[in-house]
């Protein structure tokens, strides 16, 4: 193409540009590389603050050192070339353009800094002596020869259904870089140190979480699926699906996906300080000092969170396990709910969604645990659950008070009739708390685990009751022996059909489906997921994805 067409274009890559010249003769050549910086704007805006410094190496000799395209042709768009006289001595030519850590990396976009080049000429300061050559039937005998055998070979694959002659387990997978970010294995390696143990800062139902740091400085967090099973695939889609098309404070980022070889990788924002679940009631040294205000304010940042799902966002999501595990704190002790593994589109036109059950025992509602009855109050039903263990900090599934009480909240129940509801109030907070709303807080959450759906608050109503713009007014629920709550049978009935139809897993293996109630708390789900496998609508949910 003409010289000026050359710097209409470019190729571009956050750290790295390698290119080989292949089978050339031995001898000197011309070398010439064309640059025209077309990313960043001398427009005087704040783009006109960006720098692009890079370095240049041919044949392993640094030929440019912090090279700054705009600074050396004068400005932006302006072409310029610069010519280096190289031997090749082999039969390879490597020319490689690297950052290196120089220059800005924010400015106008992430991902625009690194080395950049238009074209590249490569000229032998020497006759070439071509010879006669092959004749043209000769090289159409190669050509058609090539063919027949690729076409062959191609044949095979798609009969052993490398192609898709066969039915491809993990065809739901296919196209999934398309819906966000996409990382290379590699790339994730080197962020997590080839996932050290060192760097692994949880473990979840889908699998390990890793910390890792990207060249730009970014902590992510890595979630890695431990197994092939198709229910891990389609959990991994469908958080994919669901968080791609999702933005708010109160959710956590997804940055991207890994998908080579067999592993399945979710690239998501770092949160500095883990779970509410690990800085309520983990271990002596996880806990946190969660004072009233903090409380109160994670309180509010989960209730919008959910608000945005159920009834702000364009798609309209249920997210069927809302717990503490799911709930992760920043740096500032902001919350932002995670793992939408499980989560279900909620269409306006359908009054509640049918479907097998899946979510942690101790937080489904009854209607949904019973009978697979599923509408954006089986979060509600939740997030009173987990309102109650951030008041009383004590896990929903693990505190027993009394042999008779199956969960927290059950034994919340009888302090309500009993009049003496703040005796659930966590005693680490000492009287530095607010009673007045610490009852509101208490009343709230069991107005949301109401065993009727219909007497459940929207979130919306929910974020205006914890602000104390609307009175709140819990229904007082009697208890009776004889007539054990409906919700405490669906959960017996869950965990004893869970135990014959839910493989069973060792004490220090990734997140079992179910878990005893008397075991300590970890970093881990505590789901439950009916063992006929759940048909998904994944697919689906990628395609209507923006």
């Amino acid at each position: 193409m003409p010289g000026p067409a050359f710097y209409n274009s470019a190729r571009l890559a956050p750290q790295s540009l390698k290119y080989y010249g292949l089978c050339l003769l031995k001898g000197n050549y011309n070398v010439t590389l064309h640059f025209a910086e077309i990313m960043y704007s001398d427009n005087k805006t704040f783009e006109n603050h960006g720098r692009r410094l890079f370095d240049v190496s041919i044949q392993g000799r640094v030929v440019l050192e912090d090279f700054n395209i705009m600074e050396e042709a004068g400005g932006f768009g302006k072409g310029i070339f610069k010519e280096f006289n190289v031997d090749v001595n082999g039969s390879t030519l490597e020319i490689h353009l690297y950052w290196r850590g120089k220059g800005t990396t924010a400015i106008p976009d992430r991902g625009v800094y690194g080395p950049l080049i238009s074209a590249i000429t490569v000229t032998p300061n020497f006759k070439v002596d071509t010879g006669e050559g092959l004749s043209a039937g000769v090289i159409a005998g190669i050509l058609i020869g090539s063919c027949v055998i690729l076409i062959l070979i191609l044949i095979i694959l798609r009969l052993m259904g490398y192609l898709g002659g066969k039915h491809d387990e993990n065809s739901e997978l296919h196209g999934l870089e398309l819906q966000t970010g996409y990382f290379s294995l590699r790339q994730i390696k080197t962020a997590t140190s080839n996932f050290d143990s060192a760097n692994k800062i949880g473990e979840g139902g889908f699998g390990p979480v890793y910390k890792g740091v990207l060249p730009d400085g970014t902590v992510i967090a890595v979630k890695q699926l431990s197994s092939k099973s198709k229910q891990g695939n389609r959990e991994f889609v469908n958080e994919i699906g669901m968080i791609s098309a999702l933005q708010h404070p109160n959710l956590v980022k997804l940055y991207g996906c890994c998908i080579e070889g067999n592993q399945l990788l979710l690239i998501y924002e770092y949160l500095e300080n883990n779970s509410l679940a690990r800085a309520l009631f983990g271990r002596q040294e996880q806990l946190l000092n969660l004072d009233w205000s903090t409380r109160k304010k994670i309180c509010l940042q989960i209730a919008r969170g959910l608000a945005y799902l159920h009834e702000e966002s364009r798609l309209k999501i249920v997210h069927r396990d809302i717990k503490a595990t799911n709930v992760l704190l920043d740096k500032d002790l902001n919350a932002k709910i995670s793992d939408f593994g499980l989560a279900k589109l909620d269409e306006e036109e359908n009054t509640h969604i049918s479907t097998r059950i899946a979510g942690t025992i101790g937080y489904m509602a009854p209607e949904y645990a019973m009978r697979g009855y599923l509408t954006d109050k089986a979060d509600i039903y939740s997030f009173g659950v987990v309102l109650l263990e951030i008041v009383s900090g004590k896990s929903n599934t693990n505190y027993k008070p009394k042999e008779e009480f199956v969960f927290l909240l059950d034994w919340a129940y009888v302090l309500q009739e009993q009049g003496s509801l703040l005796e659930l109030v966590d005693p680490s907070l000492g009287s530095k708390y607010s009673k007045e709303e610490a009852l509101r807080m208490l009343n709230l959450a069991l107005l949301c685990t109401n065993p009727s759906p219909t007497l459940r608050p929207s979130m919306s109503s929910v974020v205006s009751m914890i602000e104390g713009k609307v009175p709140v007014q819990a229904p007082l629920i009697k208890r009776k022996d004889s007539d054990q709550d409906a919700r405490f049978k669906a959960f017996e009935t869950l965990s004893h059909d869970s135990q014959t139809n839910v493989s069973t897993f060792s004490h220090d293996s990734q997140a079992p489906r179910i878990t005893s109630m008397d075991g300590p708390w970890a970093d881990s789900s505590m789901s439950i997921l009916d063992g006929s496998q759940e048909h998904s609508s994944s697919s689906m949910l990628l395609k209507n994805s923006p």
